[in-house]
C-alpha cells in the first residue's frame, strides 16, 4: 500500500470520563494532540481526525498540525458512524489504496508498528492487518480500499471488530511483543497513562 492515510476516530462523549478525555492533559499536551502528532509521523501521506461531541471546545484547543479534520454529526450513532465521515474524506481522492483506522484516546503506540503492519500487508496481501500486543489485538488496523464499501455499511460501535471475528480469512495478524496501548477511559487510566506513554515513546525513538 505505497499511498496510505490514517483515520483517527476521536467523536465520544466520555460518558465514563465525564469531561472530554480528547482533552485529558498528558504532559502538557491534550491527549488527542499526541495521538495526532504520532499519526503524522507515521508512514502515511494524511491523517484524518473525526471529532462529534465537544468538538468546539476541541477545536479551540488541540492543534492538528497538518491533519484533516472533521466533524461527524450523527457522532451518537456509534464509531461506525465516525468511521464512514473519515473514509467519505479520503474517498473523494481515488489514489489511497490504504487506511490505518487509530482511536483518539489511546497514544503511545509503538512506531514500529505502523511500518510492521504496512510489511505484512505487502506480504500476505490479506486486505485487514492487525497487530496483536502480547496476545491481544488492538490498534492501527489496517484496511486495504477493497474494503471500504464494506466498512462503510457497519453500525454501531462494535462493527468493525464484528468484521474481523466473523471474517478471519481477510485478517493477517502481527504480533509485537509491547503491552497494549492504554486507552483513557477513567480517571484510573490518566493515572497509569503518563508512565506507559512514556515507556512508549521511549520505544518509538529507539527504532
Amino acid at each position: 500500500m505505497t499511498s496510505t492515510a490514517a483515520v483517527i476516530l476521536a467523536s465520544g462523549s466520555s460518558i465514563r470520563l465525564g469531561s472530554p478525555k480528547q482533552l485529558v492533559d498528558l504532559d502538557g499536551r491534550p491527549v488527542l494532540e499526541r495521538v495526532v502528532g504520532d499519526a503524522l509521523a507515521w508512514p502515511v501521506e494524511a491523517v484524518v481526525v473525526v471529532l462529534g461531541a465537544s468538538a468546539e471546545a476541541i477545536l479551540e484547543t488541540v492543534d492538528f498540525g497538518d491533519a484533516i479534520v472533521a466533524v461527524n454529526e450523527a457522532w451518537e450513532d456509534g464509531l461506525a458512524s465516525s468511521l464512514r465521515v473519515g473514509l467519505d474524506v479520503l474517498a473523494r481522492e481515488s489514489h489511497w489504496e490504504g487506511v490505518f483506522v487509530a482511536q483518539g484516546d489511546q497514544p503511545g503506540i509503538p512506531q514500529a508498528v505502523p511500518q510492521g503492519l504496512l510489511a505484512a500487508a505487502a506480504e500476505t496481501q490479506r486486505p485487514a492487518v492487525v497487530p496483536v500486543y502480547r496476545y491481544e489485538r488492538g490498534n492501527p488496523v489496517l484496511f486495504d480500499r477493497s474494503l471500504w464499501p464494506r466498512l462503510m455499511t457497519l453500525t454501531g460501535d462494535a462493527g468493525v471488530t464484528a468484521l474481523l471475528s466473523t471474517h478471519p480469512e481477510l485478517v493477517e495478524e502481527v504480533r509485537f511483543g509491547d503491552l497494549p496501548p492504554r486507552e483513557v477511559g477513567t480517571a484510573d487510566d490518566i493515572e497509569d497513562l503518563t508512565p506507559e506513554t512514556r515507556r512508549g515513546t521511549d520505544r518509538a525513538s529507539n527504532h
